[in-house]
């Protein structure tokens, strides 16, 4: 008896000693407690991240809890997220792929942006250096002396001859008058100021009809009307057009010849709308010319057109040039350069970085060891070979810049992007978007292509057994969903919350994806 007291005592003490000591080693507890007990051989303990959704939603807890249908959620521990919710998404690529695909990143980081504006144009003539002839009377082409267009003509070159009753009834009258004039210079002031009204009203009408002083000065001197006018070049140029024939009748205000001076031409470029706010009067612009490829011209922007071409949501953007030798000719081609100058330096990444779907754009982030985080970013100014990115990506960086389109192919991407903030998936979430289930049908719904299935765990989502709807991806995988069978099947996420059947066979058979999967 005394001997079995004995035993309980020394139980009791070894028993209390042992629960002290577990207390004692037992981590304290409280809502902020992060860090989990040591596991079995004293290894490292782990960090308590957060809790999230067990059915893949986008929602973390830093506490315990039970979703909608009761199911806990899935703890996240240190290492298992990178310590950042943002590489939840995270697509893991081997390492012998990575090479395969021939991934190449670069990192962000700050630069100066030298933006250039290129346009295409076209060489006109100067409209201010453009001049028409056009007699201001009735008359007759009596002779060319410039009968060719595109001859280059100096300035007073005579280019036709015409004849014309008015104009010879105009010379007599005025050479009438200029006579009475000097024959009455000792006459009364009366008759003499009538005579000089005369005169001055004949020779008025024949300045304007532009004849020269030259001509004028000669009908005054002989006092014979000439019964042919010459007409001649007012500047120095190129006959761009000659309607004028030997012989012809033409009427007061008839265009008969024009020409242009090509010492200076313009360049009109169209500028497209997303730039034109860049480009202003004054700014220095290169322009090349196909024909000559080996050379580039210097200009200025000098005018900057108030309208938009609707149907090319372009401007047009004049450049002056000058043109020595006559090398630029009006309606050649042009490339017009404008550099808008360096500005302040902006977190940057290669243009080829981007992927844009046309709603958001994206960058894949290198996290090491074969991970890649897709990253929606905001992007800024452009260069030729960099983007500015106002939003998501940090300095220093490393974005993917060869081979982004590939790993979009190889990982699934968009599945990736759809879940954009959701947490990261415990350890024994699968390397691949699909999932493996064995389940009960209980009703299909024909027309929906919804279906009602009681399937068991799913350990690669750390899913319990539960009844659940999804979805089919075609109506083909009907035939073998009977309400009572008993299936396996394959199914993915879509977008979040949204799972959807992709495979499915009789129990006991492989399920074999069908076609689109």
């Amino acid at each position: 008896m005394k001997a079995g007291a004995g035993i309980a005592i020394g139980l009791s003490v070894a028993l209390a000693a042992g629960g002290g000591y577990w207390l004692g080693q037992r981590p304290a507890a409280g809502p902020d407690a992060s860090v989990v007990a040591a596991t079995e051989g004293g290894k490292k303990e782990r960090k308590l991240l957060y809790y999230r959704n067990p059915m893949g939603l986008p929602d973390t807890s830093p506490t315990p809890k039970k979703d909608q249908m009761g199911m806990d959620y899935v703890p996240v521990y240190e290492g298992e997220a990178d310590d950042e919710p943002a590489a939840a998404n995270a697509i893991k690529i081997s390492s012998d792929k990575v090479q395969k695909l021939g991934v190449r990143t670069e990192a962000a980081e700050m630069r100066t942006l030298d933006k250039r504006v290129r346009a295409a144009g076209r060489i006109e003539i100067d409209e201010r250096r453009s001049f028409t002839i056009a007699p201001k009377f009735e008359g007759y082409v009596e002779r060319l002396h410039v009968n060719v267009t595109g001859q280059p003509v100096a300035k007073g070159q005579p280019l036709f001859e015409v004849y014309s009753p008015e104009l010879v009834s105009a010379q007599r009258e005025y050479a009438i008058a200029a006579q009475g004039v000097e024959a009455l210079k000792n006459a009364g002031s009366e008759a003499l100021s009538g005579m000089q009204q005369l005169a001055e009203s004949s020779l008025a009408r024949l300045r304007n009809w532009d004849i020269s002083e030259e001509q004028i000065r000669a009908l005054s001197q002989s006092g014979a009307a000439k019964r042919t006018l010459t007409f001649r070049s007012p500047v120095s140029g190129i006959v761009t057009e000659k309607k004028a024939v030997q012989g012809m009748r033409f009427m007061p205000g008839e265009a008969l010849y024009q020409v242009a001076d090509l010492s200076s031409v313009w360049v009109l470029a169209d500028v497209f709308e997303q730039d034109i706010g860049q480009v202003k009067n004054g700014t220095a612009v290169t322009v090349r010319i196909n024909a000559y490829p080996d050379r580039h011209f210097e200009g200025r922007v000098s005018y900057v057109y108030p309208t938009l071409n609707a149907e090319t949501r372009t401007v047009p953007v004049r450049v002056e040039l000058a043109n020595p030798g006559q090398l630029l000719k009006p309606g050649m081609f042009a490339q017009v350069d404008v550099p808008l100058g360096a500005r302040a330096a902006v977190l940057a990444v290669p243009v080829s970085a981007v992927i844009d779907s046309g709603t958001r754009q994206i960058v894949l982030v290198a996290r090491g060891e074969g991970r890649f985080e897709p990253r929606e970013v905001k992007l800024g100014a452009r260069s030729d070979s960099h983007v500015e990115i106002t939003a998501g990506v940090k300095a220093g960086e490393d974005v993917v810049v060869a081979a982004n389109f590939l790993i979009d192919a190889e990982s699934n991407l968009k599945a990736a992007i759809g879940g954009f903030g959701q947490p990261a998936s415990s350890a024994a979430a699968p390397k691949t978007a699909g999932h493996r289930a064995e389940g009960t049908v209980e009703s299909i719904e024909v027309e929906s292509g919804a279906v009602m299935l009681e399937h068991g765990p799913v350990a690669s989502l750390n899913w319990p057994g539960m009844s659940m709807q999804f979805k089919l991806a075609n109506t083909a995988l009907q035939k073998d969903l009977k309400p009572g069978a008993k299936v396996s099947f394959e199914f993915v996420e879509r977008q979040p919350g949204e799972w959807v059947i992709t495979a499915v066979k009789p129990l006991g058979a492989t399920p074999t994806p069908h076609a689109g999967h």
